[in-house]
């Protein structure tokens, strides 16, 4: 597997930094967040050195979201959860501090404090058509603009 030098990511895959491992495969690892918001808090990664998500192959992802139903059940059985977030940030403005690809699993219970600020807004008039075009013809050629 390709390693970044500097990647605290991937110096836990190389067992070079301690991690409270819960699975690992050929291609996975996921281990217990050093800064959990909830107990059980758990980063799912891959071996492979990508920065971020859009950087993934299709069959990168496939073997990374393989295991995830199994890594929910899990965690939330373990500590008793009703539920979770399953989250991806992809990019420093989406918050992601560390330049690897990998979700966070944070076990959720009833009045845990933890929450998101949604602003809901709305699309002027045709202006939600327009973007739905564009995101269609950049599935479809695969390109970003």
């Amino acid at each position: 597997m390709s390693a970044a030098a500097d990647c605290v990511f991937c110096k836990i895959v190389a067992g070079q930094i301690p991690a409270l491992k819960v699975f690992e495969n050929e291609d996975i690892l996921a281990f217990l967040d050093i800064g959990p918001l909830s107990e059980g808090h758990t980063l799912v990664v891959p071996k492979k050195h990508v920065h971020l998500l859009s950087e993934m192959s299709e069959s990168e992802m496939a073997a990374m979201s393989r295991h995830l139903p199994r890594l929910v059940r899990a965690i939330c059985g373990a500590v008793g959860s009703e539920g979770c977030n399953v989250l991806v940030n992809v990019g420093r403005v989406a918050s992601q501090e560390v330049p690897h690809v990998h979700w966070h699993i944070i076990p959720r219970k009833p009045a845990d404090g933890l929450g998101y600020r949604w602003n809901p807004s709305k699309y002027p008039p045709g202006r939600g058509e327009q973007v739905a075009r564009q995101i269609a013809a950049a599935c479809v050629t695969g390109s970003a603009g």
